[in-house]
């Protein structure tokens, strides 16, 4: 048996943290000298130490480490799978804001306020694809929707006519529970099984359209520009759903100032 402070000095653990593991009922001393009061430790303790800290470190809290010490190692690599995503959802929310500030800060130093983008209308045909409609947390969980539907495609050696495309169905924008559809044009007709499907995208025959150089984050300004136009160009008004394509993103890039993105917006004519 060891006393608290041998037993904090061989396992790297401070008193102040084994008193509060005791205290939370995470490790209780293996006995306590009913006359001094003294936390006595055995080294069959230290297994049980040992797997309370790579917990804690893997982000658990309390109540979750007591939780995972009683279950089975398969339940318990369930649960550090849950935690990981919970942890990667958390970083990409951290990244997502410290972008922002980057695009606040580009914003102030450098008066983008008048930034135009090049705003060019077309007309666009219709087209045969396979779809994959889907309510996703944010706009940024689309990228998972894309692996899923290139994998299906991959599998069922379907023949790709043109560039994928994403459609956004919602008439505002959404800090979440977005509904996104994404599109790959397809040469021959195939049954396939849900959650896929086969449909013709209709065509449009004005629609906007401009091009972003460089990150995703820029995508806003490409927006603005677009009202800016609009209100310049009375005699049409903007539909939906919105279009976006990816003609060069992380698949070809792994520098995102080298991404190119198209950007389209369905108009309504009004000249008479």
């Amino acid at each position: 048996m060891f006393k608290i402070g041998e037993f904090s000095k061989l396992t790297q653990v401070s008193i102040r943290m084994l008193r509060y593991y005791d205290e939370e009922g995470l490790l209780k001393p293996a006995h306590v000298d009913m006359w001094t009061g003294h936390r006595l430790y055995s080294t069959n303790q230290i297994p049980r130490l040992n797997k309370i800290i790579y917990l804690r470190d893997s982000g658990l809290n309390v109540s979750e480490i007591k939780e995972a010490l009683d279950i089975n190692d398969n339940d318990l690599l369930a649960t550090l799978e849950r935690k990981q995503v919970e942890i990667e959802k958390a970083i990409q929310s951290e990244r997502d804001k410290l972008n922002r500030i980057q695009i606040a800060r580009n914003e102030i130093l450098n008066n983008k306020e008048d930034m135009r983008y090049s705003i060019s209308t077309k007309s666009v045909p219709s087209y045969q694809v396979l779809s994959y409609r889907k309510t996703m947390p944010s706009y940024y969980s689309e990228g998972e929707m894309w692996q899923e539907l290139c994998e299906y495609a991959n599998k069922e050696k379907l023949s790709i006519d043109a560039k994928g495309f994403s459609l956004y169905h919602d008439e505002d924008y959404r800090d979440e529970d977005v509904d996104i559809e994404i599109c790959i044009p397809i040469k021959k007709i195939k049954v396939v099984k849900a959650p896929f499907s086969i449909r013709t995208v209709e065509a449009v025959e004005h629609m906007a359209s401009t091009f972003v150089y460089g990150d995703f984050s820029k995508i806003n300004d490409a927006f603005l520009s677009f009202a800016k136009w609009l209100e310049e160009n009375s005699n049409f008004s903007m539909a939906s759903p919105t279009r976006q394509i990816v003609h060069k993103g992380p698949e070809e890039e792994d520098n995102p100032d080298n991404y190119l993105i198209e950007i389209q917006i369905p108009l309504v004519s009004h000249t008479v």
